[in-house]
């Protein structure tokens, strides 16, 4: 990452204009966007142009191409849709169209566009950026601009950002939009089980995706579907039979219920298209199931944006103005994107071409090469699902006579049932037999341990908190009892699933090799804490459900506030001393200052921060909101900050304080932790069977630091890191690691918030050629 100097690009800012608009079908997110460019365009000295009705008002001009201010895009970051409004425009794809947008933007000095939307939007940028030459030389040549005029405003910038539902756009690991319309399924998937279950009906969902089975892929990944119908890859021929016997098969498992998932465009290995009708009525006539249809529709695309999809959008739309600013005219028009959880910038014309391949490939019924297109994370998604729902007949599986134990350590998180789950069917499909260890490592040591099987786990991905039940203790005190209980139940490999205590539990376990030979086997943990504080990975499982119940949470006390003039609220969030809820947090709900104890402040940082708010109580929007993490100062405390900040702020605003306690841990799981539990648990099983493949016939005992680790997400991929190279890497006394890579993005929410900082984006603004994949795993969820 490079860090940007701010005050060059004020000065690269200073006098030029740009001008953002939405366009295509709307998506949860862009306002988020349309509120960061604006703002960071504003931030660094530049005009910025609110363009309304997307390309439409860009040919109508006018009123349609409006100045915005810092307040034009305030309290817009919780609203789904646009506000500045999106229509689909016959008149941009034509030259005179183009030609009457020209016009509008020279006379308005605009020569920067950041368009948000999808492939067909971002191509009708190009192709406009292109001609922009000829389309000046015409309106001179019609004497409508002047050859001076021409001379200044020669060359068009365009940055793209993706806002689709669909997740359809090749390059990027998530297009703004996609997590939010994941939100809207898993919450009518989630309701439709339970009369699902009463009634013991079959529930065909139609979810939208016309060319792109990412949300229908997810979604059935994410619940648990029955079978799931998809455009790039079609069901092999005599499809209909094999379907209604694995429903058959599930209810003959005692499960009462059948969820089968369908993208609307669906097709056959003969492109014809595959309907939930159709299917029911297979349903029906065959087995003779109550069955039912529900079509989502536009259900999908509406609602609040989730808070990833805010934080994306966010993160998207400060780094598009950057690239418009360090834009020259050998520049290519660049889309930025999300690769792992780093920002990057890359050709748009490259990214478009790779789309439309992918489209082609399944017109021409090469579909193995269409989800080899769509990017490894489809293909992973694919293959994980394929595993974890369709389960051999016993006889079919090679037995490794190996038995693996899955427990559970710490406070609870949302997710941690989808990785038991996940790992319970990959381990038995593996050939192993899977033990769940009940109330960690406490239970261990008093062997409340079970066999667990394969419809054991059904129904456990939408579940919130711990199944196998939770326990903070350590397994120090516990080693003689636990070493009887793995030698009693030969357990030859251990899943570790939990926060910074199933990390101080591995150092433990780890440490007793030498003295008991019963922990020289595989073991491997999976992080999962709201906290988001274990060394080794960028994310944890359930961290991402906790901000969603703080955005939330925030987006109700600020619509609180707004009845109400001139309040400030201030919200404490959990998190122990990782400040990653309360900085994450901050972004999303569009919050004035967040403290946290990674970043040491003071009293005159208080006082700066009540003067800052005394400033903001004289504009239009007359609320605050202040995040505090739990651990950020011994002595400022929240009542501390609370009583401070209402004597300071006396006669000007009042305080009120919200402390959001244990509901951060609970709750149904986001897609995006059950997704992310499922690939991750899946991914250590698959580490745990190939270490123990290689010891199979060996008796192999297992001592080197390289067989007990870690798996997280590092930047772009899923890495395993042996617990004693993480020790280094560990501030003990804190419980957090020594290096965060979201302190990056503190300076994002300071921007958008009005303070001074600096900033980092990507690499010295480089473009990436497409596909940019090392050999590890891709870590996009």
């Amino acid at each position: 990452m490079a860090t940007v100097d701010l005050e060059k690009l004020r000065t690269s800012g200073a006098g030029k204009a740009i001008g953002v608009l939405t366009s295509g079908g709307d998506a949860q997110g862009m306002n988020a966007a349309v509120r960061a460019v604006t703002r960071m365009g504003i931030y660094v000295g530049a005009k910025v142009f609110l363009i309304c009705e997307g390309y439409e008002g860009l040919v109508e001009g006018g009123e349609n191409i409006k100045p915005a201010n810092w307040l034009s895009v305030s309290n817009i970051i919780q609203l789904g849709g646009t506000v500045i409004g999106s229509a689909r425009c016959k008149a941009f794809t034509t030259r005179e169209g183009r030609l009457a947008a020209a016009y509008n933007l020279v006379q308005r000095g605009i020569t920067n566009l950041c368009v948000i939307g999808g492939d067909g939007s971002l191509t009708g940028a190009n192709i406009f950026r292109s001609e922009w030459g000829s389309l000046l030389a015409e309106l001179v040549s019609e004497g409508r601009i002047s050859e001076s005029t021409a001379q200044t405003y020669s060359h068009l910038s365009i940055a793209g950002l993706v806002g689709s539902i669909d997740n359809d756009f090749c390059g990027t690991d998530m297009t703004i939009g996609t997590d939010s319309a994941l939100h809207r399924i898993m919450e009518v998937v989630d309701a439709i089980m339970t009369t699902a279950q009463s009634h013991q009906r079959t529930f065909v969902l139609e979810v939208m995706g016309r060319h792109c089975g990412y949300l229908a892929l997810v979604s059935a990944l994410a619940c648990g579907a029955d079978w799931v119908f998809l455009p790039e890859s079609p069901p092999e021929e005599g499809w209909q039979e094999d379907m209604c016997i694995k429903l058959s098969e599930n209810r003959a498992r005692k499960k009462r219920l059948n969820i089968i998932i369908v993208a609307e465009g669906a097709i056959d290995t003969q492109n014809k298209p595959i309907t939930s009708e159709q299917i029911k009525e297979l349903v029906v006539t065959q087995l003779g199931y109550d069955t039912r249809v529900t079509i989502l529709g536009h259900v999908q695309r509406g609602g609040t944006p989730s808070a990833f999809d805010r934080i994306l959008a966010s993160r998207m739309g400060v780094e598009a103005v950057v690239a418009l600013l360090q834009a020259t005219p050998e520049t290519p028009a660049c889309v930025v994107s999300l690769s792992g959880n780093q920002a990057v910038r890359l050709p748009l014309m490259e990214c478009v071409q790779m789309t439309q391949d992918v489209q082609k490939a399944m017109d021409e019924g090469r579909f193995k090469e269409a989800v080899k297109l769509r990017g490894r994370s489809f293909e992973s998604n694919l293959n994980t699902y394929k595993r974890l729902a369709m389960k051999l007949p016993d006889s079919q599986i090679p037995k490794t006579n190996c038995n693996v134990g899955v427990v559970n350590v710490g406070a609870p998180a949302a997710g941690m049932n989808a990785a038991v789950r996940a790992a319970v069917r990959v381990g038995i499909s593996d050939g192993h037999k899977m033990f769940a260890v009940y109330d960690g490592f406490e239970g261990f040591a008093k062997g409340n341990i079970k066999e667990i099987g394969w419809a054991d786990v059904g129904g456990w991905t939408g579940q919130g908190g711990s199944i196998l039940g939770t326990k903070r203790t350590l397994p120090g005190k516990y080693l003689e009892d636990i070493a009887a209980q793995m030698r009693a139940h030969r357990i030859n490999a251990l899943l570790i699933i939990g926060g910074f205590e199933a990390y101080l539990g591995l150092l433990e376990l780890s440490a007793a090799r030498e003295k008991h030979e019963e922990f020289c086997v595989p073991m491997v943990m999976v992080p999962a804490t709201v906290s988001n504080n274990v060394p080794g990975s960028d994310f944890s499982i359930g961290a991402d459900t906790a901000l969603n119940t703080i955005t939330d949470t925030c987006d109700r006390i600020k619509q609180s506030a707004s009845g109400t003039k001139r309040r400030v609220f201030i919200i404490e969030t959990m998190g122990g001393f990782c400040g990653y809820l309360a900085n994450m947090g901050a972004l999303a709900a569009g919050a004035d200052a967040a403290y946290i104890f990674e970043e040491p402040f003071d009293i005159r940082d208080l006082q700066s921060n009540v003067e800052h708010l005394t400033e903001k109580m004289k504009t239009t929007i007359q609320r605050g909101l202040v995040l505090r993490n739990e651990s950020c100062s011994e002595n400022y405390t929240t009542d501390f900050i609370y009583q401070l900040y209402s004597e300071e702020g006396r006669g000007v605003f009042d305080c009120r304080k919200n402390v959001l306690g244990h509901m951060q841990q609970g709750g149904a799981p986001s897609p995006f932790d059950r997704n992310f539990g499922t690939k991750i648990s899946a991914r250590a099983m698959q580490w745990i069977s190939s270490k123990l493949k290689e010891s199979l016939g060996k008796g192999k005992r297992f001592v080197s630091d390289d067989s007990i680790c870690v798996l997280g997400i590092s930047k772009r991929n899923l890495v395993f890191q042996p617990v004693a190279e993480l020790k280094k890497e560990t501030d003990f006394e804190h419980r957090i690691p020594k290096e965060q890579w979201w302190l990056k993005l503190r300076p994002l929410m300071k921007i958008l918030a009005k303070y001074k900082a600096s900033f980092e984006v990507s690499e010295a603004g480089q473009l990436e050629p497409v596909q940019h994949r090392g050999p590890e795993e891709p870590a996009a969820i």
